[in-house]
C-alpha cells in the first residue's frame, strides 16, 4: 500500500486529510492523489470538527432548511445541523429545524429525491455538502437536479475543493490546492499519466474507498 501523507488543518488539529500519491480515476477525470477522508467522514470526533469548521464559514445572514449530503458526509451533516443551529442559523421549516437527506442516482447517474424526500426539497433552502471537488461537474449536475425539485441553493461546503467557486456560488471548505500544491486533475483524454504510462492505481477499490471526488 502507498504511504499515507497526512495534511493537519491549519483551523483545527483534529481534522487531518489523509492522501495518497499515484494516478487515480474518477468518473471525470484523472488525478495524482486519493483523497481518503473516511476517518473525516465517519469518526465522531473528527466529523464533528468539520462540521464545527464549515459552519463558521457560512454567514450568519443564510438560510439553512436543508443539507443534502452527497460521498457518505451524512455523519458531518448533522454535526454541521447542529452548528449552524448554535450560530443562529435560521430555518424556514415549520419545526425550526433542518432536515439532513442524501440523494439517489438513477442508472445514468442523475440525482433523485423519493416522495417522501421531495417535500424536504421543494421550496427549501439547500445547503449542498460534499467530500471533495475535483472538476466541479458533480456540483453542476447536483445543482440541476435540485433546480428541477424547486430547491433555493444557499451555500455549498466541502471538505476538500480543488475549485473556489462552481456556476457563481462560492465552495466553502476546509482544505484546498493550497494545502497540496503539486496536486493535478486532467481530462482522461490528455492526462499526462496516461501518457507516460503510468498505470492507475487498483488498491483504492480493493480497500474499499470511493473514486467518486468531483
Amino acid at each position: 500500500m502507498q504511504d499515507v501523507i497526512k495534511i493537519e488543518s491549519k483551523v483545527h488539529p483534529n481534522v487531518i486529510l489523509r492522501v495518497i500519491p499515484g494516478h487515480f480515476a474518477t468518473p471525470n477525470s484523472h488525478v495524482n492523489y486519493y483523497l481518503d477522508m473516511t476517518a473525516l467522514k465517519a469518526r465522531q470526533s473528527e466529523a464533528s470538527a468539520v462540521a464545527v469548521e464549515l459552519s463558521k464559514q457560512i454567514s450568519a445572514t443564510t438560510v439553512v432548511d436543508t443539507i443534502v449530503c452527497m460521498d457518505g458526509c451524512e455523519i458531518v451533516g448533522s454535526f454541521l445541523a447542529e452548528e449552524l443551529t448554535k450560530a443562529g442559523i435560521y430555518s424556514m421549516n415549520a419545526h425550526k429545524t433542518m432536515y439532513i437527506i442524501t440523494p439517489e442516482f438513477g442508472p445514468s447517474g442523475h440525482m433523485l429525491f423519493r416522495e417522501n424526500l421531495k417535500p424536504m426539497v421543494r421550496g427549501k433552502n439547500v445547503l449542498l455538502l460534499l467530500a471533495s471537488v475535483t472538476t466541479g461537474q458533480t456540483i453542476v449536475r447536483a445543482l440541476r437536479a435540485l433546480n428541477y425539485y424547486g430547491a433555493e441553493i444557499s451555500a455549498i461546503s466541502a471538505i476538500f475543493t480543488a475549485a473556489s467557486s462552481i456556476a457563481g456560488m462560492t465552495i466553502n471548505s476546509l482544505f484546498t490546492t493550497a494545502d497540496l500544491p503539486d496536486y493535478r486533475k486532467y481530462e482522461p483524454e490528455n492526462c499526462s499519466m496516461c501518457k507516460a504510462k503510468k498505470p492507475i492505481d487498483a488498491f483504492a477499490n480493493a480497500f474499499g474507498y470511493s473514486l467518486i471526488q468531483e
